[in-house]
């Protein structure tokens, strides 16, 4: 307690200006850690203690990383002549006169109006909120500064509860020397809070021990150079002047030299996990690959130029030794299927297991309906598993895959629960990944430790089986590089010959009549056709709900057309039926809810209509468009949208009907959603980026990898801290248990 009034006590400038009293507080903020409570701090009691804890705000150097997300300009006052609409401005002037209003929707609200003047021009000042002391003091007469957003009201320029405080008329009162810092706030923790406990962590920060900068200009190659303290004295409080246009948009040095630690910090705290993992053990799968020669000679296709190339780093991977961490991402209809096919044959050949998870049921059986189509006949056995495979077949396939009777071993998440023992499992397969958490892929890697093999004998280095995993959805250079650095990343960026660009439409609903006519048309030339129902609602129940009452509708309305229907509830032995019909053709349309996102391939189905686009992202209606133009005819994919549109809905969907390119869509997607919607917060630490942004800031991304490696080879005892500085609680996303 003593130690905080010496520092704090008062809080003037005052405390710090005598030379006695600076060396006794140079000695004090020695014994102060960057890692100490904020309880420390002046104003800080157990119960702002514990607001601030839910901020994420635990010691002091939380607080000096806690940045403000925009600034407020109060070092200058402006004439009330010179406000204009939309601008955020301080300002003072006399109160010329006030009134009670009330509000149009009825006299039960009342409004206290205050009419400013300053012989430039005037103002009124809006409360819809005010009490009796208040209409008492803000009379005639009182001079008042005043800070808020100006609008146009219904007679004259106003600002509705701006900040103010009454000037002593015969005093000056001096401006801000800074730009004002806005703080993101919970409730009970207010701006006024977070200003006075940055600035007294600002004032502890001038000690070189309290926070140690790891970022030297050999490591940081980028024009201007500031060091830790200046960079956060900055950015906390920008000195008059400062470019407030350059520090939203984030490309101050101070703001760059920041980010780029944060980055630098991410990319870190994956390669450590890229380092842990090679530390462990897996399979050496060394075969003559003579199954997986034959199943190519087999297919009634030839692989692409990129899928043998994948294919090439996978099986180099598998042969290592060590763990294979690897991502495959190809846009949808690339052939990814059939890459992990050739992974598990490897595996089954050198005597091991091979395991298949996708996130829903739909895409695992139709993975299951391929593999087993493609296996069985060169003499393996495939077999399923999922949460709706109960009672006695589900004891006689966990005993078959215990057994090493299932070499092959399809499925959804039941495959990584703990009942499920494998013999000797070398290759864990995850299909659309950003559907699954790293602790759920982690959980079906480490199965391998339980396989009766001769690597478990070396408890010394962990068991791990290898893991391939697979999306459809592209992945940005930017986010590749910052949320899977931890992963060799394979790209099939080539689709099979033959195949042509689906036509995008977009279309109101009131035209549905000429949509209804289009299926007619195609169904009577022997094609098929998906209508994808969606809802606001993430409700499963009223999605299926909303799609059987679509498809009664369509079978009233097109009579001579076989309506099918399928959704997430129904069982897997009928969408199993279902889907074997509209493969056959006896349903000529068939309506889904989303659930046919992925893994559904019907060559002959060339025509989509997705209800209500507007409510999809881009990933999403992208997936669901390469449902169509998996054969050879041409293909339309039918946007149906309800008006009026937001900007972003009609954005998404000029997106859509201008490209088929995944990338340049999941380029658009990442800028208009972020990291943490495309990934997925199970899947990453990135949505809790303090200050960088890595669409805006992938040019720094290169110099990230260069300063990662020169890091870890010159000062490794320094990146552990700097991980803990940056990323935190989140490097739970990143650790191998």
């Amino acid at each position: 307690m003593l130690l905080k009034n010496i520092l704090f006590g008062g809080g003037s400038a005052s405390v710090f200006s005598a030379p006695l009293r600076q060396n006794t507080i140079k000695t004090l903020i020695k014994t102060l850690s960057h890692s100490d409570s904020l309880s420390h701090l002046k104003g800080v009691g157990p119960k702002v203690l514990e607001r601030l804890n839910k901020l994420g705000l635990n010691c002091i150097q939380d607080v000096l990383f806690y940045l403000p997300y925009r600034y407020e300009d109060r070092t200058q006052i402006v004439p009330i002549g010179a406000l204009r609409q939309g601008q955020s401005a301080l300002f003072e002037g006399t109160i010329d006169y006030t009134n009670i209003a009330f509000t149009k929707k009825g006299r039960h609200r009342r409004m206290l109006l205050l009419h400013l003047s300053d012989g430039t021009g005037s103002i009124i000042l809006r409360f819809f909120y005010f009490n009796k002391q208040q209409q008492q003091a803000l009379v005639a007469g009182v001079k008042l500064r005043c800070f808020g957003d100006v609008r146009f009201g219904a007679a004259s320029l106003e600002i509705v509860h701006p900040e103010y405080s009454q000037l002593n008329q015969s005093k000056v009162t001096p401006v801000e020397e800074v730009l004002t810092p806005v703080y993101h706030t919970t409730e009970g923790v207010s701006q006024l809070l977070l200003r006075r406990l940055s600035e007294q962590c600002l004032q502890l920060l001038n000690s070189e021990t309290l926070l140690p900068d790891y970022l030297s200009t050999k490591l940081f190659k980028q024009k201007e150079y500031y060091s830790l303290e200046d960079a956060l004295h900055y950015v906390h409080r920008p000195p008059v002047g400062a470019n407030i246009s350059q520090l939203a948009e984030g490309r101050h040095g101070s703001q760059v030299r920041l980010i780029f630690e944060e980055l630098l910090a991410q990319h870190l705290s994956l390669q450590i996990l890229r380092l842990n993992n090679q530390k462990n053990m897996a399979e050496k799968l060394k075969s003559e690959n003579h199954l997986l020669y034959k199943f190519i000679q087999s297919l009634p296709f030839e692989l692409t130029r990129a899928q043998h190339r994948v294919n090439q780093s996978i099986l180099k991977d598998l042969e290592s030794g060590i763990p294979m961490m690897r991502l495959v991402q190809g846009d949808v209809g690339s052939g990814k299927t059939v890459v992990a096919a050739l992974a598990c044959l490897k595996a089954v050949e050198s005597n091991m297991q091979a395991a298949i998870m996708a996130p829903t049921e739909i895409l695992a059986e139709q993975h299951y309906a391929n593999f087993r189509n493609w296996f069985e006949p060169l003499g393996l056995s495939v077999v399923w598993l999922s949460g709706q495979v109960k009672g006695k077949k589900r004891a006689q396939v966990l005993q078959r895959i215990k057994n090493d009777d299932a070499q092959i071993i399809v499925g959804t998440h039941a495959l990584f629960q703990e009942e499920v023992e494998y013999n000797r499992l070398a290759l864990a397969i995850t299909d659309e990944q950003h559907r699954f958490g790293v602790q759920q892929r982690m959980a079906l890697a480490k199965k391998a430790v339980t396989s009766k093999n001769r690597i478990k004998k070396q408890a010394d280095r962990p068991a791990l089986a290898h893991q391939l995993i697979m999306t459809a959805t592209p992945i940005p250079r930017s986010l590749a590089m910052t949320a899977y650095a931890d992963l060799d990343y394979s790209v099939i960026d080539e689709l099979p010959p033959g195949r042509k660009p689906v036509t995008t439409v977009v279309i109101p609903e009131q035209r549905r009549d000429e949509i209804l006519s289009r299926i007619e048309k195609a169904c009577a030339q022997g094609k098929q056709a998906y209508w994808v129902c969606t809802l606001v609602e993430e409700s499963e129940s009223l999605q299926c709900q909303a799609a059987e009452d679509t498809a009664q509708k369509l079978k009233q309305l097109l009579v001579d057309i076989k309506v099918g229907l399928i959704h997430g509830r129904l069982k897997s032995v009928e969408k199993e039926s279902l889907m074997a019909a509209f493969k056959a053709g006896d349903i000529q349309l068939l309506v889904a809810t989303t659930v046919i996102e992925v893994g559904v391939d019907v060559p002959n189905a060339s025509l989509m209509i997705i209800e209500n686009a507007e409510r999809l992202g881009l990933s999403q209606l992208h997936q669901l468009r390469g449902r169509v133009g998996r054969g050879k005819e041409s293909s339309h994919c039918v946007l149906m949208f309800k008006s009026p549109l937001s900007d972003h809905a009609k954005e998404r969907l000029a997106i859509m009907r201008k490209t088929n390119s995944g990338f340049e869509i999941a380029r658009k997607d990442l800028q208009l959603r972020g990291p943490g919607e495309v990934l997925g917060t199970r899947q990453t630490g990135l949505v809790q980026l303090k200050i960088a942004d890595i669409v805006r800031d992938e040019y720094l991304l290169d110099d990230v990898k260069l300063a990662a490696r020169q890091m870890l080879e010159e000062s490794p005892e320094e990146v552990q801290a700097l991980i803990n500085r940056w990323v935190g609680s989140a490097q739970q996303y990143v650790k191998v248990g």
